[in-house]
């Protein structure tokens, strides 16, 4: 009897987490800096129907201005992912981040399964418990019905704009913070 070889490749097993922070432009740098997320797209949630960036700028169509984060779970968790967008934004404004304004900018984080809503309402609790912030978390914890990916001239804005005015006065200084509180999580070509 003949034996015979199997060649089995090892596959990473990626997971996805979906958050709105805000301007999808600032959620986006802060993500693609962190050790083990693959790739970070901005895009639309919470709405039914794909929409355009000009249709979801009105605030009508009940979509958040959101990034899907595709990571390696072995190198970066659920939870630390959390804590991260937890300190990125303003969690205790509604329908604001800066001078951003609209139901497009809420604060909310779209949960892909059971576990990923235990882990988001878990990690809520014991923000407002810290009593970080003066005023009431405010985001939402929602199950994530679609996610829409946005156009092309908005991902990878800020690499692709890192000299423009909005990058420089919003985008630069989160980074600049979320580098100082979690320097453990950085990529170290970044």
């Amino acid at each position: 009897e003949k034996g015979f070889c199997v060649r089995i490749t090892c596959m990473k097993q990626f997971e996805k987490a979906v958050f709105g922070a805000g301007c999808f432009w600032c959620t986006e740098a802060v993500f693609e800096m962190l050790e083990g997320v693959e790739s970070v797209v901005s895009g639309y949630a919470g709405g039914n129907m794909r929409p355009t960036y000009e249709e979801v700028s009105t605030g009508n169509t009940g979509h958040a201005e959101a990034v899907e984060i595709t990571y390696d779970p072995a190198k970066i968790s659920y939870r630390d992912l959390l804590d991260i967008f937890w300190q990125s934004h303003d969690p205790t404004t509604a329908n604001r981040q800066g001078n951003d304004v609209g139901a497009q900018y809420r604060s909310a984080i779209f949960y892909r399964t059971d576990e990923q809503k235990q882990l988001a309402e878990e990690s809520k609790k014991l923000l407002e418990a810290s009593k970080t912030y003066h005023n009431p978390v405010v985001t939402e914890i929602l199950p994530l019905n679609a996610f829409f990916e946005a156009e092309l001239e908005h991902q990878d804005f800020y690499r692709s704009n890192t000299n423009a005015p909005y990058c420089r006065v919003v985008i630069t200084p989160k980074l600049k913070k979320v580098k100082e509180q979690f320097k453990d999580k950085i990529k170290k070509d970044i």
